[in-house]
């Protein structure tokens, strides 16, 4: 399947003359970009945006500023392929572009209106999170002016945020900005003329004490720290900071790179980035020690976003992650250098060596220190809400083991929490298993869920707390969910992962200012849940009013502002929606929140519309696409042109849970979504097959939608499926991105008229309902640009709350009944499945080429 026009690209270049690459990548990453710096006949620079398949291009002779107020020329070039977003080198002499490249700048970029509209109508408004330039920016093509009028002459510009800098600050980013590449280091002088840097950094190595032999990087034993409760300060001793993440050893070898895990395991599929950027590195050679981190939007580790990305396996994903959630090793040693093995040195000389050999911006970082000062440095990490620092004796060498010339120093805190419950003892433990812990929040006026706490009990604290608890039971939670503005405990803590164990061995318990403990804890995880809490001391002299959530200052401000908090105002819970049940708009929103999940994956990135129904089911509708005026900044939002009306549609873009929360606040019963996401509208990730039985008995429905199935297990082609909570049956083809609309559509269109061949008493693709005769209609108009699909996991406004939910194939048979699975039951479903069958369509891969092949020699 196409993915974007490379022919203007491929005519200039020929695979035989130049190390650039010829486009061979069919799956995107999603949104990427990068800046190169180009030294051709003139200096310039490359901007190019990951965009349908391609990198749009184009060439900045000044390259970009810093400054809102000044305009640099963007003169678009031809589309460049994907891989080129990693191309650095030296082009030959006599080819198109000859001269030396490199990668100055790299990583996200959002689109923050239509980027294809965009691209037609000549201006592009959109963030960047690069490792350099950050903040929002625009494109705008100024046709007709000056030498071109053929429209590739543009202007670049900054829009003004917390990454802008007037010109008094030296508004040039070339200027104000590192030179060097993010991936090699090197300056693109350097590539062109060779880096005296590197080679004095060989010399110095080759005349120290350094043995020439072969460090094996997965057999290597990793130096060890012993861990401290009391910071210090030590004449010939360096502090660094103490990252949140795993230990990592990155080796380059030749032309072949590796990344292992404290243990040994081989990670280097995991986290290409940083493997890309290795692989870059002018050495033949190296072994590094560091820590690789995920960092949040304010430059800081975030261990949970780690977390994530190392529980990623399947390639696709874990390319989209490289762009969406970056790692970043943090390299604290330099082990061995071209065949020298650097362990018999101090530490100051082989971090000395490190610090020439490393980027000063990119996914490989130099772990910087300070001399002597320990406690000073220690204190400014705690304030800035970091995992603490580690000390380093500067003359150790690197010996392979637990050694007390390098210490750990982590930094805790302490708050104080009411008691909202108990769990039940295990093995030979008394009392309780663990606390149940809230914290007051005043903007709902009461207590929110925290976490539970399990240890760091004696057992006559265990005895008194199971007596004294024993004595307040209540049926149900006093507090809210985690986030304060989500719907009640009683739905969200059914979860028996976040209690620890069975929901029946829980105990709630009447707060009281007499049942106030204090407890020592590493961090809040994302959710709102204490991480790695122990229990300290009851409390009597605190009142649960002072139980409140105490945030880590941020200390020094990120490049860009932080994200505002995302609070959602719930309004009329108790309103009825569905009479006949009772069911209220209280039901529908910890409906969402319980379910958000098992859905997020169908809602980010992707257009959203809305039915509302203010007054419940039997009330007054209406669809609504466009995010209404007042809808809070941190709810994401994307501006795309109407092909049929040209008209500007601002569409919602739900990004987490409080963003679904907040639209079912609005009672928005029904949630349709686009099938393909922001970065390649033109490429949906699913074809839809819509069976729609009207009049139709339901068993013709399932009749049909197996045929679909045996159909597609013909041709190798995987199929999902899921109720339309309506009356019908959604049948779904994964594409992976792969092909346009009118390919999508045209698939559906071929396997619909061979079933309507297979079963032409049942089937039909007459669209007029009142021409159907009874029959099933296979609806594949669905699938187009700007055409919906109710979003897996939306509620139906029909009686008993229908749920669109997926389906295992198992489960399609005769006797299955829709009004199964509702709001009641849908949540208590996702727990016993603990997978969702739907979940293939977003992640498969197929070979679409050979399965139409397949197909057509069916028609």
């Amino acid at each position: 399947m196409p993915h974007g026009n490379l022919d203007a690209y491929r005519r200039k270049r020929s695979s035989e003359a130049t190390p650039e690459p010829m486009g061979s990548r069919t799956t995107a990453a999603g949104g990427r970009f990068v800046v190169q710096k180009h030294a051709a006949r003139r200096v310039h620079f490359d901007l190019r945006l990951e965009l349908e398949g391609t990198l749009k291009s184009w060439a900045v002779p000044r390259g970009p500023s810093l400054d809102p107020d000044v305009k640099r020329l963007a003169v678009a070039t031809e589309d460049h392929p994907l891989e080129y977003a990693d191309f650095e080198g030296s082009i030959p002499a006599g080819n198109y572009g000859a001269g030396a490249m490199i990668v100055w700048d790299s990583g996200r970029w959002v689109p923050l209106e239509d980027p294809v509209a965009g691209m037609e109508s000549g201006k592009l408004l959109f963030e960047l999170h690069g490792y350099k330039l950050r903040g929002v920016w625009t494109l705008f093509r100024t046709a007709g002016r000056r030498r071109s009028s053929d429209g590739s002459q543009w202007l670049l510009m900054k829009k003004p945020d917390a990454a802008a800098r007037p010109s008094e600050e030296s508004g040039d980013a070339e200027d104000e900005l590192p030179p060097e590449s993010v991936l090699s280091g090197l300056t693109v002088e350097e590539l062109r003329d060779g880096c005296d840097r590197i080679e004095e950094v060989r010399a110095g190595i080759e005349a120290s004490d350094a043995p020439r032999r072969r460090v094996d990087p997965r057999s290597l034993p990793l130096m060890l720290a012993t861990a401290s409760d009391r910071p210090f300060s030590r004449a010939g001793w360096i502090y660094e900071l103490k990252y949140d993440g795993y230990r990592l050893v990155a080796a380059k070898e030749g032309g072949s790179v590796f990344l292992r895990y404290r243990r040994g395991g081989d990670v280097t599929a995991l986290y290409p980035e940083l493997a890309r950027a290795l692989r870059r590195l002018p050495v033949e050679s190296i072994v590094l020690d560091g820590e690789v981190t995920v960092l949040d939007g304010g430059g800081r580790p975030s261990f949970a976003r780690l977390q994530t990305r190392a529980l990623l396996n399947r390639p696709v994903d874990i390319e989209q992650a490289s762009v969406r959630r970056p790692a970043t090793l943090f390299a604290f040693d330099l082990v061995s250098f071209e065949g020298h093995d650097l362990r018999p040195l101090p530490l100051l000389e082989r971090k000395g060596w490190l610090a020439r050999v490393l980027p000063p911006a990119g996914p490989l970082r130099y772990s910087d220190h300070i001399e002597e000062r320990g406690e000073e440095f220690f204190e400014q990490a705690v304030a800035m809400g970091l995992e603490g620092t580690m000390a380093k004796d500067g003359a150790s060498r690197y010996t392979g083991r637990r050694s007390s010339s390098w210490v750990k120093l982590r930094a805790e805190r302490t708050g104080d929490f009411a008691i909202v419950g108990m769990s039940s003892p295990k093995g030979s433990r008394v009392g309780l298993g663990s606390l149940h812990l809230a914290v007051w929040d005043a903007a709902v006026g009461g207590l929110v869920y925290a976490g539970r706490v399990g240890t760091g009990f004696d057992d006559a604290t265990l005895a008194e707390l199971a007596e004294r608890l024993s004595a307040r039971r209540r049926k149900e939670p006093p507090c809210w969910a985690p986030s304060a503005e989500g719907p009640a405990v009683e739905a969200a803590l059914s979860d028996a992962h976040l209690l620890g164990g069975r929901v029946a061995d829980q105990t709630w318990v009447e707060p009281d200012d007499e049942l106030v403990c204090e407890v020592r804890f590493k961090e809040w995880t994302p959710h709102g849940l204490l991480r790695h809490p122990v229990f300290l001391r009851l409390r009597d002299d605190k009142p649960i009013e002072d139980c409140v959530r105490r945030d880590e200052p941020r200390g020094r401000e990120a490049t860009l502002p932080a994200p505002p908090e995302r609070r959602v105002e719930i309004t009329n819970k108790s309103k009825v929606f569905w009479p006949d049940e009772g069911y209220t708009k209280g039901d529908l929103i910890d409906f969402y929140a319980a379910i958000s999940e098992a859905m997020q994956p169908y809602l980010t990135d992707r257009p959203l519309v809305m039915t509302r129904y203010p007054d419940g089911i039997e009330g007054k509708s209406f669809f609504q696409k466009n995010a209404p005026d007042f809808a809070p900044d941190w709810l994401h939002k994307v501006r795309l042109t109407s092909p049929r009306t040209g008209k500007d549609i601002e569409y919602f873009v739900c990004q987490n849970r409080e963003s679904l929360v907040y639209v079912a606040n609005l009672a928005a019963i029904v949630l349709h979504v686009w099938s393909s996401r922001l970065h390649q509208l033109g490429q949906p990730d699913w074809c839809i097959l819509d069976l729609d039985p009207k009049d139709a008995p339901f068993e013709d429905v399932i009749e049909i939608a197996l045929a679909i199935r045996r159909l597609c297990h013909k041709i190798k082609l995987s199929s999902f499926v899921k109720t339309s909570g309506s009356s019908g049956l959604h049948v779904l083809l994964p594409l992976g991105g792969a092909c346009t609309w009118e390919q999508s559509r045209s698939l559906g269109q071929l396997i619909a008229q061979i079933i309507c061949r297979q079963l032409p008493e049942i089937a039909t693709v007459t669209r007029n309902p009142e021409r159907r005769g009874g029959k099933v209609y296979i609806d594949f108009v669905q699938n187009g640009r700007g055409r919906l699909l109710v979003a897996p996991f939306s509620v139906r406004p029909l009686p008993a709350a229908p749920v669109s939910t997926p389906l295992r194939w198992s489960e399609v048979k005769p006797g299955l009944d829709l009004r199964d699975h509702n709001i009641r039951t849908v949540p208590e479903r996702l727990k016993k499945l603990k997978t969702d069958p739907l979940r293939g369509v977003l992640t498969e891969q197929p070979d679409l080429l050979a399965a139409l092949r397949r197909l057509s020699e069916l028609v």
